[in-house]
């Protein structure tokens, strides 16, 4: 693969380059004619390598701006390269300040100050027409750093205060800073990581950069400059145009827009009235004259739009042709270029991408040599004279290329910290511990046992009944996680009503277990179809898929297949979510069963489904030999008769349809695969009578409620489940705003949607005044045609409204949040969602993943209250929404409510009761307890092959150790300040089994609270005391007063006492009678050694025992 950068280096022997450096030493205007796509930026890098001065590029728009500086970012891959965008989020009259912009725009006054002048700054008129903060000021307010120096730390954090940086106990957002021991956490915005600084003394020994999701370190860096919030003084401002050197050159794409835009922008006065908006924003802004009397003082180039100017250089370049996907086209123009001797370099991000270029080729027997270039740019061109064409491969397929900005790093701190926040343990959250029931969480407590400390957690039962619960049962409790919004009972201690409340669950759980494990263990007697392996039809319909598949997409496709060809009836379910590409894994399948001359039966719950899919699956199918028909009420009887014939002599290959197709008068002559969609959404009749259908038909089975992970695992060998999870690359980002409820924003919203004939979903979850505000939008937009849809309307007519709403009849769509989760309706790409902050953030994510599936660039408006009025949950519920774009898998953290829904789903929904009453971890646990136990029991012979050793190990006799001590074990409140997240790293630490995780613990408290002391340490070596006592058959281990006792299984007659575990534990006494006795108390039987006075010594014992 060649680097992007050698591409480069072949562009810069371009003889014009050298041609109009000259020229710039001479003239004050140079107009460069001709520069097509990503020419451009190359020619900027051109200039940038070639002479030492500074560059501005003024581009036309945000958008513009952002892919231009994305390019320099490929091409380049150095910090020279600097974007200067707007501070405000949506256009400046708005008012609306966005910190990740501001902290790019500091970052280019902080590098002015530097010696070294040689970069290329990124513009755009909006964010040239805002002031920056005067020179001399910002001096004033930078703090320099740089390794190895003198500092007092003291005098740091009085200079951080007078900046106004905000001391915080853990760093997640600009202008924040945090000190712990000799650590000093503190985020400039000048960066878009925060800095970590560790002393040695009054001597700064290194610096640091970290991460703020993992609050891990990063990279050394040897100095910095740590600058405040420039944005809120009320300090002198001026031009940038007055920070840059006189020896600037300014590229503009179109001089006279930027002048006009800057002139509008000033002139665009503040609209809306808003305590949060910020008020006289003119005095911020630049007036027309005196920017054009500034940018007079500079060279320009133009290299867009025509102009007069002194000079004119031309370069031959084209754009890279429109090819659609069209194969016979490209092979076709390729094939030109190749004949007048070009070279044909194809860019891509991805070296899958190349190897599906080439194959494709190959597959049609095309010559094609091109040479794969490892990075891409955002568009392609063709230059003449020098002789080349370089392709991008997202225009060839018709992909969407996003360009990032570094600030959007600098987002996710909010985002990060209500996930962490989601997690920790707050006073008065609910807990539920495994043995005591649901209580309230009421505090870290210290007590001193014997003169050591101790840490305790406080949980409050019904009465205020309290337990104290230790350091070492913390994987006993966990936070209760029920439906949002629905407050548990609290239990009452000591009456047993807990655990008949879990043996009750857990002999419903084994009910169903039982029934799935059964169905399983029959479907595995029973003979099925094998299909015949991959035909090359199957490979030409894959290779013909327009988006790439995603690893979890690759992953199902394989397992059905192999569920297919394998003898026995396949009974796969798949889940993800909408839109992860469910339906391309099914219509994979359905084809390989026709391909075997097998039938296809598709069933959906809801007639627009049926419709969808029936479309989606013809449209895929259309250039291959298979005839795909559907039946639904929307049908008529003559069209469905015919239907019916053909299916019977095997004419229609794949049929789709609602419960119709299961009704009796309907044959297939020879069926071979059932795929059914959003199982959960039918009766029990139709079930049943499916039950009946598939007991031999290989089965494929959808549902778009995420099955959360641990479901899977304790399902395990009961139902054979695959996951997508991963969204597929390159959706388009949804720009996502939150606003107060004002007509003219939703006006905007509506009419720009319409402008490109595109539909809007307006969402408001009452029924009640959903007329009214179908009225305001009638005022509003006169010529817009609205459908209103709500729960309470008769089912076909609401059917009726969506169905025309999905062929476009309609372009707002009112409803309440009944927008049926199946649907796909790919030119509805803005959403406005009112009174946002009653939904939860699943919710909120769902509803938002309703737009922005198809090519364009989707918006959703998320109207609230101001925000000051909300509870700060529902506040950071919006912001965490509205600064994800778009969500990856850290997403899921708080789903929780859908893990619900699916865990309901998957088990019936009686189930949701139990959730309710245990909470999800608790439940969960049972699960996985019953379904052991069924294998372990009922089913042994089904899962287990018998050890030929007769002698048993001795590992499974106990589930859980309990430690006692008097010893101090903790983590000191000094070492890591606020209690939540003491707790946080004791539970993470308390759940650890595994050696290689406890390492990983250590290295990331050190890292972020410098080295740990002697009762930490010893605190951390408990959990490899746990996991030994656990393999010798341990119940209980108790270090006080200098001595060890280990308390062994209390049944005597267990089969314990017959294992290796046991044998072992004899042999050490024997070893060492001195300081070892056996003790029989009441039947208790327990082994007591003397001399152990801390843990680790108690490791070393235990682990020699287990050695012998």
């Amino acid at each position: 693969m060649l680097k992007l950068s050698i591409l480069q280096q072949i562009f810069e022997t371009h003889k014009n380059i050298p041609a109009i450096i000259d020229l710039l030493s001479k003239h004050k205007d140079i107009y460069v004619k001709g520069l097509q796509g990503s020419s451009a930026s190359m020619f900027a890098t051109a200039l940038f390598h070639k002479t030492d001065s500074c560059y501005l590029f003024v581009l036309n728009d945000l958008e513009s701006a952002g892919y231009f500086y994305h390019d320099l970012n490929q091409i380049l891959d150095s910090d020279k390269v600097l974007f200067f965008p707007s501070a405000y989020k949506r256009a400046i009259k708005y008012g609306q300040i966005d910190a990740a912009n501001e902290i790019l725009r500091t970052e280019v006054m902080g590098q002015l100050q530097v010696e070294d002048k040689n970069q290329i700054i990124v513009t755009y008129p909006e964010a040239l027409a805002e002031k920056a903060v005067a020179k001399d000021i910002l001096k004033k307010n930078t703090i320099q750093m740089s390794v190895d120096e003198e500092i007092d730390r003291n005098f740091v954090s009085e200079m951080l205060d007078s900046f106004g940086f905000e001391y915080v106990d853990y760093v997640y957002e600009p202008g924040q800073y945090a000190i712990r021991g000799s650590i000093l956490d503190v985020f400039s915005f000048s960066s878009e990581y925060p800095y970590r600084i560790d002393f040695f003394g009054d001597e700064v020994s290194t610096i640091r950069t970290f991460d703020i999701e993992t609050q891990l370190s990063k990279e050394k860096l040897k100095q910095i400059q740590i600058i405040p919030d420039m944005q809120k003084s009320n300090m002198d401002r001026e031009s940038l145009l007055k920070l840059i050197p006189k020896d600037t050159v300014i590229a503009f794409k179109d001089f006279v827009w930027a002048s006009d835009k800057v002139e509008s922008v000033y002139n665009d006065s503040t609209i809306l009235d808003n305590p949060e908006y910020e008020k006289d924003l003119q005095k911020k802004l630049t007036l027309r004259d005196e920017y054009d009397a500034l940018v007079k003082g500079f060279r320009h180039i133009h290299f867009g739009n025509k102009i007069q100017a002194e000079a004119v250089v031309e370069f031959k370049t084209d754009i890279q042709p429109s090819f659609h996907k069209n194969f016979d086209l490209i092979s076709e123009t390729l094939h030109k270029y190749l004949d007048k001797d070009y070279t044909i370099y194809i860019l891509s991000d991805s070296e899958k991408q190349q190897k599906r270029l080439k194959s494709i080729f190959e597959d049609r027997g095309d010559n094609i040599n091109f040479t794969p270039v490892e990075r891409t740019l955002s568009e392609g061109f063709v230059d003449e004279i020098l002789k080349i064409c370089c392709f991008t491969d997202h225009q060839i397929f018709d992909r969407y290329h996003k360009y990032n900005l570094k600030s959007d790093r600098v987002r996710s701190g909010k985002f990060a910290l209500s996930l962490k926040e989601l997690q920790q343990f707050q006073i008065g959250d609910y807990i539920v511990h495994i043995d005591h029931g649901v209580g309230q969480f009421g505090g870290l407590v210290r007590s001193d046992m014997n003169g050591k400390m101790q840490e305790l957690i406080k949980l409050i039962y019904l009465n205020n009944d309290v337990i104290f619960v230790s350091l070492h049962s913390l994987h006993k409790i966990s936070k209760y996680r029920g439906k949002e919004g629905e407050p548990p009972r609290i239990n009452k201690l000591g009456t047993g009503a807990w655990n008949k409340i879990k043996e009750k669950t857990k002999n419903k759980v084994k009910d169903i277990a039982r029934d799935l494990i059964q169905l399983y263990a029959k479907r595995r007697q029973e003979e099925g179809f094998s299909f015949a392996p991959d035909s090359f039809l199957q490979h030409e319909l894959e290779a013909s898929f327009i988006y790439e598949d995603t690893p979890d997409q690759v992953k199902a496709t394989a397992d059905v297949k192999l569920d297919m060809e394998n003898s026995k009836p396949m009974d796969r379910l798949i889940c993800g979510d909408v839109g992860f590409g469910k339906t391309e894994v099914s219509i994979r399948a359905a084809f390989k069963a026709v391909t075997d001359n097998k039938q296809v039966a598709v069933l959906v719950p809801t007639t627009v489904l049926a419709y969808q899919h029936y479309q989606t699956f013809k449209e895929r199918l259309k250039d291959f030999p298979c005839r795909v028909e559907y039946i639904s009420r929307a049908r008529s009887a003559g069209q469905i008769k015919e239907v019916l014939n053909d299916l019977k002599e095997g004419k229609v290959d794949i049929l789709i349809g609602t419960h119709r197709i299961v009704g009796k008068d309907i044959q297939f002559k020879d069926l071979g695969l059932l795929i059914i969609d959003e199982e959960q959404k039918f009766g029990v009749a139709v079930k049943e009578k499916l039950k009946q259908m598939k007991s031999n038909v290989d089965t494929l089975t959808m549902t778009a409620t995420p099955i959360p992970r641990t479901l899977q695992f304790s399902l395990m060998g009961a139902r054979d489940l695959s996951a997508i999870t991963t969204p597929p690359p390159n959706r388009y980002p949804i720009q996502t705003e939150v606003h107060t409820f004002d007509p003219l924003i939703i006006r905007e919203a509506i009419e720009f949607e319409m402008s490109r004939n595109g539909q809007v979903f307006f969402i408001n979850n009452r029924i009640k005044n959903i007329h009214e505000l179908e009225d305001i939008i009638k005022r509003e937009v006169p010529d817009a045609r609205i459908a209103v849809g709500h729960g309470q309307m008769d089912p076909a007519k609401l059917e009726s409204i969506i169905i025309d709403f999905v062929n476009q009849e309609y372009d707002v769509l009112l409803a309440t949040s009944i927008v049926e989760s199946g649907i796909d309706i790919p030119n509805a790409n803005t959403i406005i969602i009112n009174n946002a902050q009653n939904f939860g953030l699943s919710d909120l994510h769902q509803l938002r993943g309703r737009v922005g599936r198809s090519n364009k660039k989707a918006f959703a408006y998320l109207l609230a209250p101001p925000l000051h009025t909300l509870t700060p949950e529902a506040r950071r519920r919006l912001q965490a929404i509205e600064n994800f774009s778009e969500l990856g898998h850290g997403f899921h953290i708080a789903m929780q409510d859908l893990d619900i829904r699916g865990a309901g789903n998957l088990l019936g929904a009686e189930q949701s009761g139990f959730i309710a009453d245990l909470g999800y971890e608790v439940y969960q646990k049972i699960l996985t307890e019953a379904v052991n136990e069924l294998k372990n029991d009922e089913f042994a012979e089904l899962y287990h092959e018998a050890d030929e050793d007769n002698k048993i190990s001795g590992e499974n006799f106990v589930d859980d150790v309990q430690i006692e001590s008097d010893l101090e074990l903790l983590f000191p409140a000094l070492y890591i300040p606020n209690d939540s997240e003491r707790i946080t790293l004791y539970r993470e630490l308390d759940n650890m089994e595994k050696e290689s995780d406890i390492m990983q613990f250590t290295e990331r408290l050190e890292d972020r609270f410098g080295k740990i002391p002697p009762e930490g340490r010893e605190l951390i070596l408990v959990v490899k005391l746990r996991a030994i006592a656990k393999i010798l058959g341990i119940e209980k281990v108790v270090l006080k007063n200098g001595r060890m006792s280990l308390f062994l299984v209390t049944n005597p007659e267990s089969p314990y006492y017959q294992s290796k575990a046991f044998e072992k534990l004899l042999n050490y006494i024997q070893k060492y009678p001195r300081k070892c006795e056996l003790k029989d108390r009441n039947g208790r039987r327990s082994v007591s050694i003397q001399s152990i006075p801390n843990v680790e010594t108690a490791c070393m014992v235990l682990s020699e025992i287990n050695g012998l």
